[in-house]
């Protein structure tokens, strides 16, 4: 199955915010290469907030570009098999902490967002993943900076939309 086919797949089983994940469809079929970076219409990307439950906390990165607090993510790749796959690599990578698992039940949330030209808007899948016990993380060449904030300073550091990813998320959890 190509990465088009399984993401069609995740957003036709998405149960929430049918608008959305309309539009998302919507995109897809009318770009075959809607999930890649060199589709300048927008393309899909896949994110994860790495969460640790039991400290009440999750990690964030000071995107590099971006200069703001990020849950991990990005482009997809020619070796992500999945969605879920893409999020699982981002992540990892970003973070720099091994043995991370998806929260099981699929995507958490959809975010659409406008990004400077060329790209103009990331379709963003949005995941969770749980840090193992006492994860060590590290900070990438995206990221300024990595750092564990505790879910009540997530507001206090990161926009609406990774408030809305970590609500979710500790829904779900």
């Amino acid at each position: 199955m190509s990465l088009h086919d399984d993401a069609v797949l995740v957003l036709k089983n998405y149960e929430d915010q049918e608008e959305l994940r309309q539009a998302y469809l919507d995109h897809l079929e009318a770009h075959p290469d809607g999930t890649w970076k060199s589709c300048h219409a927008g393309h899909i990307t896949a994110s994860a907030l790495v969460v640790d439950p039991e400290r009440g906390r999750v990690l964030l990165t000071l995107h590099r570009k971006l200069r703001m607090w990020l849950q991990m993510g990005g482009h997809c790749e020619p070796g992500d098999a999945s969605l879920e796959a893409a999020a699982l690599r981002e992540a990892t990578e970003e973070s720099g902490v091994g043995g991370l698992t998806l929260l099981p039940g699929g995507p958490v949330r959809l975010d659409r967002h406008p990004i400077p030209p060329p790209c103009h808007v990331h379709f963003d899948v949005q995941y969770a993943v749980l840090a193992p016990p006492d994860a060590v993380h590290a900070v990438s060449d995206e990221s300024i900076d990595v750092r564990w904030f505790a879910y009540d300073e997530v507001a206090d550091v990161a926009d609406e939309s990774v408030v809305r990813l970590l609500e979710a998320t500790r829904a779900r959890l």
